[in-house]
């Protein structure tokens, strides 16, 4: 696989999962691809587990990480969902929506309800679809654990520039980000390559042949054992701002990927995509939004302050 391109799917295998040969596996997650379709695919090459390729009759195994390229999209249709929206901003050619930690962004097989893109479909009829029809009207990902604003294209105009935008790196995306241990410095800059993990393919890691990835931080707020910052993508790869945080010494909080310190919870990592500007695409004009923290986000501010101010009017 060239190595600026990522897989069109990912799967990891659950100790729940019928544990079969590999392209019966995959034929059955995947009930709208027939397996002689499947076995073509795996034998040349567009199939990986744990970033190899196999043969068919290889037996899956728990934790086993597969990748899947250009599978076809033939037969399976988003259905509309009546989930509630944060709308920010409408118009006829964008929304920006507020999504909440714990949904993802877009349906992919095995996995097409309760997402995003479920509920747009069902509030907004004729979303284009440019390169991917289970992504209509998105021009952007955040992942599941991550609340925050995102940008949907009701029209095809729309989403050819705002993903051309987002390409010339002129979009605005900052994100606020609450992080284990004390960052002494003011501001910072991580220019560090992303890609995959070589140790676990299930995770994103600084490696030497990865993409460019440059993230901008500055210190909003320090407590006693914890750091708030906001935090300014300049790319926007996989896990950027978690992976890069790591990397520095300075997981996020809730992480239970990336920081060794944490298991895993219901909220996860303490990450929002707080603010958005971009070129609108009829007028020209330049818009931004933002929008406050999550609940449970703020309610844990709020702790480590008043966790500070009693420890510094009763001091060791």
């Amino acid at each position: 696989m060239p190595a600026d391109r990522e897989a069109s799917y990912e799967y990891t295998v659950r100790e729940e999962d019928v544990l079969e040969r590999l392209d019966k596996f995959i034929s059955n997650l995947f009930d709208d691809h027939s397996r002689t379709t499947i076995q073509k695919m795996i034998d040349v090459g567009l199939v990986r587990v744990n970033g190899k390729n196999t043969k068919s009759s290889y037996v899956v195994k728990p934790g086993d990480f597969l990748e899947i390229d250009d599978l076809p999209l033939n037969e399976q249709d988003i259905t509309p969902e009546d989930i509630p929206l944060d709308i920010v901003y409408e118009d006829d050619s964008v929304m920006v929506v507020n999504k909440p930690s714990g949904m993802v962004v877009h349906p992919a097989p095995g996995n097409y309800s309760h997402t995003l893109v479920n509920a747009l479909v069902y509030h907004i009829d004729n979303l284009p679809v440019k390169d991917d029809r289970l992504r209509p009207g998105i021009v952007h990902r955040i992942d599941k654990d991550t609340s925050g604003l995102l940008m949907v294209a009701k029209t095809e105009k729309a989403q050819i520039l705002l993903q051309d935008e987002l390409k010339r790196k002129q979009t605005k995306r900052e994100y606020i980000a609450l992080l284990d241990g004390v960052i002494l410095n003011e501001t910072g800059t991580i220019d560090a390559p992303i890609g995959r993990d070589t140790k676990d393919r299930k995770k994103m890691a600084v490696v030497k042949d990865g993409k460019p990835a440059i993230t901008h931080f500055e210190v909003l707020e320090r407590f006693f054992d914890k750091t708030l910052v906001s935090c300014r993508l300049e790319t926007g790869r996989t896990h950027q701002i978690r992976v890069h945080m790591a990397y520095i010494g300075f997981p996020l909080v809730g992480d239970y990927v990336y920081n060794p310190k944490v298991k895993k919870n219901d909220f996860g990592q303490y990450l929002h995509a707080k603010t958005i500007g971009f070129t609108h695409p009829e007028t020209g004009k330049w818009m931004e939004f933002s929008t406050e923290l999550p609940d449970t986000f703020q309610e844990e501010l709020d702790k480590l302050r008043e966790e500070d101010t009693y420890a510094s009017a009763f001091p060791a």
